[in-house]
């Protein structure tokens, strides 16, 4: 992913709309910021990011101020723990994906 943002391409790819904020509803402080940029990096990546250092600073900037949450709050999201699992699978539901696996190939 790319490190530098103008704001044109902030609001472009990393604004969320009201689809959005109704799945990120029940999600509040760092949750609600650490979802919301899984979802909006996937958007843009078709992938989750490997670590946080994946998501661009102008990036996690911007979703903050969207979500009302201090940019600093995100080292409060577990990145490695079982929330994250599920919160990709929300992501994946929503967004219409579905995992690849050589299980659902040999159904086929």
């Amino acid at each position: 992913m790319r490190r530098e943002w103008d704001l044109e391409d902030l609001i472009d790819s990393w604004t969320l709309v009201d689809a959005d904020w109704e799945l990120i509803a029940n999600k509040f402080g760092p949750t609600r910021f650490g979802f919301a940029l899984l979802l909006k990096f996937f958007e843009v990546e078709a992938r989750f990011p490997r670590h946080v250092g994946e998501i661009p600073p102008a990036a996690v900037d911007f979703v903050a101020r969207q979500v009302n949450v201090d940019p600093a709050e995100l080292t409060a999201y577990d990145f490695a723990g079982r929330s994250i699992k599920e919160h990709r699978r929300q992501v994946r539901e929503y967004l219409g994906f579905q995992v690849f696996t050589r299980a659902a190939t040999r159904t086929r």
